[in-house]
């Protein structure tokens, strides 16, 4: 009986021991700081700093061939060959096509040999020229014989003229049934086949070549923002960028080009239907990534601005009036919403044109932990520890 009592007595004491040890831990509630208060919550903050930033401008453009040249027959005739593989590469002076240089050939003996025929009556006529010269001096001969060996030997050096001309242009036809290639580029489908007759300078193209590399790409841009750069620079509000012409490029699904382009002309006349005015970059293409017609994206450098106030777009959101705001942290552990102005976009920053001053701290990481009459504790932005999983119930329960 002894023994019962006392093994009651300390059943009774450990389950008092118990209840106490239970009743201070509910009076402090997890992560609260000693004496029952809330510690501070960490944000991430990035401290505001002016800097130069280059401004850039993101234009729609087309790519478009560095120079095209539509293959037509000179001469009429029947296609013999087709010396080309369509989608190859091609160099100026080779033959594309071979007409059936027949006829051509026929044509430029026959004026060979006019000319010859030309050239031997000449030599008599002149050698009879020279000997009435001397002749009408002691009046061998008449003054008229002799003026009439000059008129002749005059007509007969105007027909070798005339026969030399000849035998030049079927020499020029006979070498125009060998069709070559103007230019050096990529060559085309083939619009004809061997036994095709063509006719000269037909509408219709026989094959198209065209020079890829380098490429232009033609974009346009409002003239509204063409005047207002000009106005900015001219103001000082900008000044311009030591590389203002290069061009920067993007595929249609973002992918940026690896070459930069160089601005070469500015259209003088504005679109009427789009207000808009044409801007031509030229850019290398080696490895034939541009093909004509691509839809692409160009950056072009528009200029500098210095003293610029620049912070992550992740910082910024709009309120109920679609303003744009940041949340900016003091160093008394408070916090407020401040109203901004954006401009462009810089990269992954926004411009702010107002509402910021240099040494303001800018909140971009722990936004959700703000609330009314919360303390916070700024730190640099990337150094917030994660927020505390307060309540959340044990492994295996």
């Amino acid at each position: 009986m002894r023994r019962t009592g006392q093994n009651l007595y300390w059943v009774v004491v450990a389950a008092l021991a118990a209840m106490t040890l239970a009743g201070c831990n509910k009076g402090q509630q997890p992560g609260a700081a000693p004496g029952g208060g809330q510690p501070p919550a960490e944000v991430g903050v990035v401290r505001v700093s002016p800097q130069t930033v280059t401004l850039s401008n993101e234009l729609p453009g087309r790519t478009t061939p560095y120079a095209i040249a539509e293959i037509r027959p000179q001469v009429g005739g029947i296609v013999l060959q087709r010396a080309f593989t369509e989608g190859s590469d091609v160099k100026a002076g080779q033959m594309l096509y071979q007409i059936d240089p027949a006829t051509f050939q026929n044509t430029y003996e026959s004026a060979k040999a006019a000319l010859a025929s030309a050239e031997a009556n000449l030599e008599t006529v002149r050698l009879k020229a020279e000997r009435y010269k001397d002749l009408v001096a002691i009046k061998a001969v008449s003054p008229q014989d002799y003026d009439d060996a000059v008129a002749s030997l005059k007509q007969a050096e105007a027909t070798v003229a005339g026969d030399k001309a000849s035998m030049e242009t079927a020499r020029i036809n006979l070498a125009y049934t060998h069709v070559a290639s103007p230019i050096s580029g990529r060559i085309g489908k083939s619009t004809v086949t061997q036994g095709a007759l063509v006719t000269a300078s037909q509408t219709t193209a026989l094959t198209t070549v065209q020079q890829l590399d380098p490429i232009y790409v033609d974009v346009t841009q409002s003239s509204a923002d063409l005047l207002q750069l000009r106005r900015d620079l001219e103001s000082g509000a900008l000044k311009r960028a030591g590389e203002a012409a290069v061009v920067g490029l993007k595929f249609e699904d973002g992918t940026p080009y690896a070459q930069e382009g160089k601005l070469t002309f500015t259209d003088v006349t504005v679109d009427a239907t789009t207000g808009s005015v044409t801007l031509r970059a030229v850019f290398p293409n080696p490895k034939h990534e541009l093909l004509p017609g691509m839809f692409v994206r160009a950056q072009l450098v528009r200029g500098e601005r210095d003293q610029s106030i620049v912070v992550p777009q992740q910082a910024v959101s709009r309120d109920t009036k679609g303003q744009a705001v940041v949340m900016l942290a003091h160093d008394d552990g408070s916090f407020e919403q401040r109203v901004i102005k954006t401009g462009a976009a810089i990269g992954d920053k926004w411009l702010v044109t107002s509402g910021l001053q240099a040494g303001e701290q800018v909140i971009v990481e722990g936004l959700q932990r703000l609330r009314p009459g919360v303390k916070i504790k700024p730190v640099p932005a990337g150094a917030a520890s994660a927020p505390a999983a307060a309540g959340r119930p044990a492994a295996g329960r």
